[in-house]
Protein backbone atom coordinates (compact mmCIF):
# COMPACT_ATOMS: atom_id res chain seq x y z
CA UNK A 1 0.00 0.00 0.00
CA UNK A 2 1.05 3.81 -1.16
CA UNK A 3 -1.53 5.50 1.11
CA UNK A 4 0.22 8.28 3.45
CA UNK A 5 -2.16 11.06 5.35
CA UNK A 6 0.98 13.47 4.81
CA UNK A 7 1.47 12.54 0.88
CA UNK A 8 -2.33 13.01 0.76
CA UNK A 9 -2.43 15.88 1.73
CA UNK A 10 0.68 17.24 -0.20
CA UNK A 11 -2.17 17.18 -3.13
CA UNK A 12 -5.15 18.04 -0.96
CA UNK A 13 -3.51 21.85 -0.35
CA UNK A 14 -2.38 22.32 -3.73
CA UNK A 15 -5.64 21.37 -5.61
CA UNK A 16 -7.01 24.84 -5.09
CA UNK A 17 -3.75 26.65 -6.24
CA UNK A 18 -3.19 24.95 -8.76
CA UNK A 19 -7.00 25.46 -9.75
CA UNK A 20 -6.77 28.72 -9.10
CA UNK A 21 -3.59 29.62 -11.05
CA UNK A 22 -5.35 28.07 -14.21
CA UNK A 23 -8.19 29.24 -14.26
CA UNK A 24 -8.52 32.41 -12.53
CA UNK A 25 -9.03 35.17 -14.83
CA UNK A 26 -9.62 32.77 -18.06
CA UNK A 27 -12.65 34.16 -20.56
CA UNK A 28 -16.00 32.84 -19.76
CA UNK A 29 -15.54 31.17 -23.44
CA UNK A 30 -13.32 28.72 -21.98
CA UNK A 31 -15.00 28.26 -18.45
CA UNK A 32 -18.01 27.27 -20.07
CA UNK A 33 -16.97 24.93 -23.32
CA UNK A 34 -18.44 22.11 -22.90
CA UNK A 35 -17.43 18.43 -24.69
CA UNK A 36 -20.59 17.49 -25.36
CA UNK A 37 -23.89 16.33 -24.27
CA UNK A 38 -24.42 16.21 -20.67
CA UNK A 39 -20.92 16.88 -19.70
CA UNK A 40 -19.58 19.09 -17.34
CA UNK A 41 -17.94 22.60 -17.73
CA UNK A 42 -14.87 23.53 -15.96
CA UNK A 43 -17.07 25.88 -13.69
CA UNK A 44 -18.91 23.03 -13.02
CA UNK A 45 -16.41 20.89 -11.79
CA UNK A 46 -15.16 23.42 -9.91
CA UNK A 47 -18.54 23.95 -8.14
CA UNK A 48 -18.87 19.98 -7.77
CA UNK A 49 -15.67 20.15 -5.89
CA UNK A 50 -17.39 22.24 -3.42
CA UNK A 51 -20.07 20.00 -2.96
CA UNK A 52 -17.42 17.38 -2.06
CA UNK A 53 -16.13 19.79 0.53
CA UNK A 54 -19.42 20.38 2.14
CA UNK A 55 -21.35 17.23 2.07
CA UNK A 56 -18.95 13.84 1.18
CA UNK A 57 -15.18 14.26 2.28
CA UNK A 58 -15.64 15.50 6.31
CA UNK A 59 -18.86 14.29 6.74
CA UNK A 60 -18.05 10.80 5.57
CA UNK A 61 -15.14 10.65 7.53
CA UNK A 62 -16.49 11.72 10.46
CA UNK A 63 -19.31 8.64 10.69
CA UNK A 64 -16.11 6.54 10.14
CA UNK A 65 -14.66 8.27 12.90
CA UNK A 66 -17.37 7.23 15.19
CA UNK A 67 -15.88 3.98 15.27
CA UNK A 68 -18.90 1.02 15.46
CA UNK A 69 -18.30 -0.11 11.56
CA UNK A 70 -21.23 -0.53 10.98
CA UNK A 71 -23.14 3.15 10.36
CA UNK A 72 -23.97 3.94 7.14
CA UNK A 73 -21.93 7.01 5.28
CA UNK A 74 -24.15 9.39 4.22
CA UNK A 75 -25.31 9.91 0.59
CA UNK A 76 -23.88 12.18 -1.57
CA UNK A 77 -25.95 13.91 -4.64
CA UNK A 78 -23.26 13.89 -7.39
CA UNK A 79 -25.22 15.95 -9.31
CA UNK A 80 -25.94 18.82 -6.08
CA UNK A 81 -23.72 21.83 -7.85
CA UNK A 82 -25.43 21.82 -10.93
CA UNK A 83 -28.04 24.21 -9.79
CA UNK A 84 -26.46 24.98 -6.59
CA UNK A 85 -23.97 27.49 -7.82
CA UNK A 86 -25.86 29.34 -10.56
CA UNK A 87 -24.97 32.71 -9.44
CA UNK A 88 -20.80 32.59 -8.92
CA UNK A 89 -18.23 33.65 -11.07
CA UNK A 90 -15.56 31.33 -11.18
CA UNK A 91 -13.53 32.98 -9.05
CA UNK A 92 -16.15 32.86 -6.22
CA UNK A 93 -16.22 29.31 -6.93
CA UNK A 94 -12.46 29.21 -6.55
CA UNK A 95 -12.15 30.83 -3.37
CA UNK A 96 -15.03 29.43 -1.94
CA UNK A 97 -13.26 25.63 -3.10
CA UNK A 98 -9.66 27.07 -1.33
CA UNK A 99 -11.57 28.10 2.31
CA UNK A 100 -13.58 24.84 2.49
CA UNK A 101 -10.56 22.88 1.60
CA UNK A 102 -8.40 24.84 3.94
CA UNK A 103 -11.17 24.14 6.70
CA UNK A 104 -11.04 20.54 6.08
CA UNK A 105 -7.45 19.76 6.16
CA UNK A 106 -7.46 21.11 9.43
CA UNK A 107 -10.37 18.92 10.73
CA UNK A 108 -8.59 15.74 8.68
CA UNK A 109 -5.20 16.93 10.79
CA UNK A 110 -7.01 17.64 14.04
CA UNK A 111 -9.45 13.98 14.13
CA UNK A 112 -7.46 11.67 12.55
CA UNK A 113 -4.70 9.83 14.48
CA UNK A 114 -2.78 7.80 12.24
CA UNK A 115 -2.23 4.96 14.26
CA UNK A 116 -5.55 4.18 15.34
CA UNK A 117 -8.22 5.49 12.60
CA UNK A 118 -6.96 4.46 8.94
CA UNK A 119 -8.42 1.01 8.91
CA UNK A 120 -11.90 1.90 10.94
CA UNK A 121 -14.87 1.18 8.81
CA UNK A 122 -18.41 2.69 7.95
CA UNK A 123 -21.03 1.09 5.25
CA UNK A 124 -20.96 2.96 2.00
CA UNK A 125 -24.47 2.72 0.20
CA UNK A 126 -23.16 1.05 -2.86
CA UNK A 127 -19.86 -0.43 -2.04
CA UNK A 128 -20.43 -2.23 1.60
CA UNK A 129 -17.36 -1.34 3.84
CA UNK A 130 -14.77 0.93 3.41
CA UNK A 131 -12.37 1.93 5.16
CA UNK A 132 -11.40 5.71 6.17
CA UNK A 133 -7.69 5.15 4.31
CA UNK A 134 -9.94 4.50 1.51
CA UNK A 135 -11.82 6.93 1.97
CA UNK A 136 -9.16 10.01 2.29
CA UNK A 137 -6.65 8.12 -0.85
CA UNK A 138 -10.15 8.44 -3.15
CA UNK A 139 -10.05 12.20 -1.82
CA UNK A 140 -6.76 12.50 -3.33
CA UNK A 141 -7.70 10.75 -6.86
CA UNK A 142 -10.63 12.40 -7.02
CA UNK A 143 -8.70 15.87 -6.80
CA UNK A 144 -6.68 14.60 -9.48
CA UNK A 145 -9.35 13.01 -11.82
CA UNK A 146 -11.41 16.38 -11.92
CA UNK A 147 -7.66 18.51 -12.31
CA UNK A 148 -7.18 15.76 -15.24
CA UNK A 149 -10.84 16.64 -16.39
CA UNK A 150 -10.59 20.37 -16.45
CA UNK A 151 -7.51 20.00 -18.78
CA UNK A 152 -9.44 17.45 -21.00
CA UNK A 153 -12.12 19.84 -21.31
CA UNK A 154 -9.98 23.13 -21.95
CA UNK A 155 -8.40 20.87 -24.24
CA UNK A 156 -10.82 20.00 -26.18
CA UNK A 157 -12.14 23.31 -27.13
CA UNK A 158 -9.24 23.84 -29.90
CA UNK A 159 -10.10 19.73 -30.79
CA UNK A 160 -11.24 20.78 -34.56
CA UNK A 161 -8.63 23.49 -35.06
CA UNK A 162 -5.38 21.78 -34.26
CA UNK A 163 -5.49 19.95 -37.57
CA UNK A 164 -3.16 17.03 -38.31
CA UNK A 165 -1.38 17.72 -35.25
CA UNK A 166 -4.32 15.66 -33.29
CA UNK A 167 -2.53 12.65 -33.91
CA UNK A 168 0.01 13.64 -31.15
CA UNK A 169 -2.16 15.57 -28.67
CA UNK A 170 -3.31 12.22 -26.79
CA UNK A 171 -5.37 14.52 -24.32
CA UNK A 172 -7.77 15.05 -27.66
CA UNK A 173 -8.52 11.38 -27.29
CA UNK A 174 -9.13 10.71 -24.25
CA UNK A 175 -13.00 9.72 -23.45
CA UNK A 176 -15.55 11.87 -21.83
Amino acid sequence: MNFTVAEAIEILERTPRALTSMLSGLSESWLQWREGEGTWTVHEVVNHLIENEKKNWVPRMETILQGDGQTQLPDFDRYSHIDAYAGYSVDRSLQEFAALRAQNINVLNQRVNLERHLEWTAVHPAFGKVKLRELLSTWVVHDLTHTAQIVRVVASRYRADVGPWIEYLGILKMKK
